[in-house]
């Protein structure tokens, strides 16, 4: 057998072994991601363990450097591939590099993210952008050529919506857009991905508010002006002690085309409101406006003050962020539940949903009074007032 042939037999082994790792390495990151996994109290046996006496690793830095070095050998794979002369033995080394290196601390790295060190939200964010770049790892080894050349002209331009798929430098780069995903989310660190996760639900709240204002306007009538809200503790006080007498401004996100398929088969409130729509809508935007101020309090004053790393072992702020976390994600979503009912006019579905909604916001606002070392500070009693507030709404 001839050398260059040998060569080739090498490569295609190579690549089928390591096809074969990250199919094992993306089911488990998947696994992790699901919500069907148990989050906490889980199977960790396989997860990398520090010795007894060293600092715990840092999942987040490893996932970073793992993702990195990923992205650097990816790139040498995509060149060797479409450049003469094909030199197997190029490929095999670089396959073998990622092989021992890269991509089982990826796999590490989401294993030791375990939510009772970086919460469950943390955690499977950081299993899903891990497994992204697995999967598109995966694509592009796949279109490493088994024949000794490299790949044709078609093989390496074609876009990502072509009949036959796309190709390695489409694949290249949406493989590296999920190396980036990972680097950029280890860089905002613990209290970073906490903090954009609340302002992603908050935006998502101002935008259903924006919506069922503009929806109850249908009927002609006139809302009162109001100022946006500012951010600042005398500002929260303040707007917390207005908020009853109107509703307040805010812009519309990138959430538009969600909201918008709910109003698709809307109906309005009719002059004479014999179900008293409107009283139900006037207090449900008052709450509304409530529990955006909320969300921007906790944002500004429980998750910004936590660290960029991790809680130590045995503090009991990723517990409780377990507790809260979970609902400031379902509050957005009972409020799209809610509008619908509005947009149907179902005044009994609207009265139940509403206080499903404000019991849940009481909750939060109840779990975060106290701050993370459970002394009283300036939020515990912004929070009471917003209990009071949201009462009277």
């Amino acid at each position: 057998m001839s050398s260059s042939n040998q060569a080739l037999e090498t490569l295609d082994s190579v690549v089928s072994n390591t096809v074969t790792l990250i199919d094992q390495l993306e089911a488990v990151a998947a696994s992790i991601a699901s919500e069907r996994h148990p989050a906490r109290n889980g199977d960790s046996s396989t997860a990398t363990q520090p010795a007894p006496d060293s600092a715990p690793l840092d999942a987040l830095a490893l996932a970073h450097d793992s993702a990195t070095l990923i992205k650097a050998h990816a790139t040498k794979i995509s060149l060797l591939i479409i450049n003469e002369p094909f030199t197997p033995t190029a490929i095999t080394k670089v396959l073998r590099e990622l092989v021992a290196g890269p991509l089982p601390a990826l796999a590490s790295a989401v294993q030791l993210c375990t939510a009772e060190r970086y919460t469950q939200t943390i955690q499977r964010d950081l299993s899903w952008l891990g497994s992204r770049v697995l999967k598109e790892l995966k694509e592009l080894v796949t279109r490493i050529p088994k024949d000794g050349k490299v790949l044709t002209a078609e093989k390496k331009n074609a876009s990502a919506g072509a009949a036959a798929g796309k190709g390695s430098l489409a694949a290249t780069g949406v493989l590296w857009a999920a190396c980036d995903g990972v680097v950029d989310f280890s860089k905002r660190g613990f209290a970073g991905n906490l903090v954009r996760k609340a302002e992603q639900f908050r935006d998502t709240l101002k935008d259903m508010m924006e919506e069922l204002k503009e929806w109850g306007e249908e009927t002609g009538d006139d809302d009162e002006d109001d100022e946006d809200d500012e951010d600042g503790t005398d500002e929260e006080d303040d707007e917390v002690n207005q908020v009853t007498a109107g509703l307040g401004a805010t812009s519309i996100s990138d959430t538009q085309a969600m909201l918008d398929d709910l109003m698709n088969s809307q109906q309005y409130i009719p002059r004479d409101d014999p179900n008293k729509i409107r009283e139900r809508l006037d207090s449900c935007l008052r709450r509304l406006r409530l529990t955006t101020l909320l969300y921007q309090a906790t944002v500004k004053r429980r998750l910004k003050p936590l660290p960029h790393a991790p809680p130590s072992a045995d503090s009991n702020i990723s517990s409780r962020l377990d507790e809260i976390m979970p609902l400031l994600k379902k509050l957005p979503e009972r409020f799209e539940s809610l509008a619908l009912a509005f947009y149907e006019l179902d005044a009994p579905e609207i009265d139940r949903l509403m206080d499903q909604c404000f019991f849940e916001a009481f909750a939060v606002s109840e779990l975060l009074a106290k701050p993370w070392n459970d002394q009283k500070d300036e939020f515990t009693d912004w929070a009471l007032k917003y209990q009071v507030e949201i009462k009277k709404a």
